[in-house]
């Protein structure tokens, strides 16, 4: 089969493999879409992979293509994959919060994922598709479970927190599908931060032209947050604190950057006794000066993280959520899709986003 190798850093090729064998608990799956996550940037340019040579990619869907006579069941069913395999072992895993194992595999990350034509999976780790779900959606299942995780960390989708003040800084691909969730599960007060014009356009698209969306230019992000902010008007402005809805401050605040300057903004901006969850991964080291600290404290203020998404095989874990969502038809993911290549071409978009070569928010292969 076709696959792409990462065999080095900076070193992934298209080349011909041997077909993955499977256990009797295992099926293969063949890939029929697979997004590229920002994290498999850094995993095959800067920072390497688990192990080498590796398969890389976890956003992905297909059709169970072999099984073992124990699961003839599951042959030709369209399946949604959870990547992170679990010890099923450690405390955590005992506990069902499989997503915190300590002991976890990983597709795509520390054994071979779906840039490839065919994968292995464990049977546990699949989620059968009803017919209206798309693969392409279903391949966008994992970065909208991150979403639903996280939002779910903080707030109540079932109860009274609906006309509560958020706020979501960063609008790659997490931070919009929090947005979109948001919306869905609805909560009516929802503005955002960003630093592209683009971001702002895919944010606008699901809400109306009366929510705000700050654009604070790329480059100009300052420690006392004072350069270029426009709003959706074009007008602009020297401080968010001149913006009166963002001068309000917020109950619930979703940082989805990981720099210094975006947590400062989550503290500063919420409101005493609001909540705040960190999404994005760090850049570098997160460090807080001591005025910034001393607000968690006055404004008593909860810090929380989040990590994965919730996969129990029930019917109201994360991914279970977003496939009711998805079926329902109230949900489109795919309007985030930006670019759609061939496999053969899947290397075109890896340097698109390493390289920032054009806009884009989910790169879809397939």
């Amino acid at each position: 089969m076709k696959a792409y190798v990462l065999h080095e850093i900076n070193d992934i090729r298209l080349e011909e493999v041997d077909m993955p064998v499977a256990s009797k608990e295992e099926v293969i799956v063949k890939v029929e879409n697979v997004g590229i996550c920002g994290s498999d940037i850094p995993r095959i340019y800067t920072t390497g992979a688990h192990v080498k040579p590796l398969i890389p990619g976890h956003e992905f869907a297909g059709t169970v293509y072999k099984c073992s006579d124990e699961n003839r069941n599951l042959l030709g069913k369209k399946v949604g994959v959870f990547p992170l395999i679990p010890c099923k072992e450690c405390p955590d895993c005992k506990s069902k919060n499989f997503e915190t194992c300590q002991n976890y595999n990983y597709l795509g990350s520390r054994c071979n994922g779906g840039f490839a034509e065919y994968v292995k999976v464990p049977v546990w780790n699949l989620i059968e598709l009803p017919e209206n779900v798309t693969f392409e959606q279903a391949a966008c299942m994992e970065p909208m479970s991150v979403a639903v995780h996280a939002i779910r960390r903080i707030t109540d989708i079932n109860n009274s927190d609906f006309e509560k003040r958020i706020c979501v800084e960063g609008l790659g691909t997490i931070g919009l599908f929090v947005c979109m969730f948001l919306k869905y599960f609805g909560f009516k007060n929802v503005y955002a931060i960003c630093n592209k014009e683009y971001q702002k356009e895919q944010f606008l698209k699901l809400f109306q032209r009366k929510e705000r969306c700050l654009v604070r230019k790329k480059g100009n992000i300052s420690k006392d947050n004072t350069k270029d902010i426009t709003d959706n008007d074009g007008n602009t402005y020297e401080s968010i604190k001149e913006v009166k809805e963002f001068e309000e401050g917020f109950d619930f605040f979703f940082e989805c950057v990981g720099r210094n300057e975006t947590l400062n903004d989550a503290i500063t901006m919420s409101k005493s006794l609001g909540k705040i969850v960190v999404v994005g991964n760090p850049y570098s080291d997160m460090e807080l000066p001591k005025d910034i600290y001393w607000r968690i404290l006055r404004k008593q203020l909860t810090v929380t993280g989040t990590w994965n998404s919730s996969f129990t095989k029930e019917e109201n874990d994360d991914w279970h959520v977003v496939l009711k969502a998805l079926e329902s038809g109230k949900i489109e993911p795919q309007q985030f899709i930006s670019h759609r290549f061939k496999l053969e071409d899947l290397e075109t978009g890896l340097l698109i986003m390493r390289d920032k070569r054009s806009d884009y928010t989910k790169i879809m292969i397939g």
